[in-house]
């Protein structure tokens, strides 16, 4: 006969017999990765992507996330009439819808550019672009090879070239003894010879 145990003893684990895995107890037991629910993914994936929608309507609202970057051309403008490489001409009567996104002034290989970009009132890109550069080389440069002549077009009293240019891109350039003047994107061609007409 055994010894009586105290009360407060718990009893030994009990060895399962030879070739039986071990009991495990079911109480507590957490659900493995393949016992999830649909419902639990679906919450899952609610709780990471709130945060990324609240982010994004914050960014959207309250930072102008899809308004483009205006800046102001003036600095480029005047580093070009400092420098003196060639006449400088600046659009006037360009209506509000027009927006300066870029500009700069640097000299290059050959010579100097003045480049300004802008975002158009259909939202389309388009540079303008005044550079002494022979234009043998600008040419070719900005247009890439696939650049062609296309006829010529007045635009207040001077012949500009109609050129086509690198994809989608059509461009207006005016050939002078100084510079050469370039307005090419993949704007309509009526948004182009908008821009060209206001340089003054």
């Amino acid at each position: 006969m055994e010894p009586a145990q105290p009360a407060d003893r718990v009893p030994a684990a009990q060895t399962p017999p030879e070739g039986q895995p071990p009991a495990t107890p079911l109480a507590g037991k957490e659900k493995t990765r393949s016992e999830r629910s649909p419902k639990d993914m679906a919450l899952s994936l609610l709780v990471l992507l709130v945060p990324i929608a609240l982010l994004l309507a914050f960014y959207r609202g309250f930072l102008g996330g899809e308004q483009p970057v205006v800046v102001d051309p003036d600095p480029a403008y005047e580093s070009a009439r400092s420098a003196d490489a060639f006449p400088v001409s600046e659009p006037a009567g360009l209506s509000s819808g027009w927006l300066t996104v870029s500009a700069s002034y640097r000299t290059v290989d050959g010579g100097a550019n003045l480049r300004v970009g802008y975002l158009t009132p259909e939202g389309r890109g388009v540079q303008l672009v005044q550079s002494n550069v022979p234009p043998e080389k600008l040419l070719p440069h900005e247009l890439t090879a696939q650049g062609q002549p296309q006829g010529l077009t007045d635009l207040g009293g001077r012949n500009w070239q109609r050129y086509t240019g690198r994809g989608n891109d059509q461009a207006l350039v005016l050939l002078e003894p100084d510079r050469t003047v370039l307005v090419v994107g993949d704007a309509r061609e009526g948004e182009l010879r908008q821009l060209a007409g206001s340089l003054r």
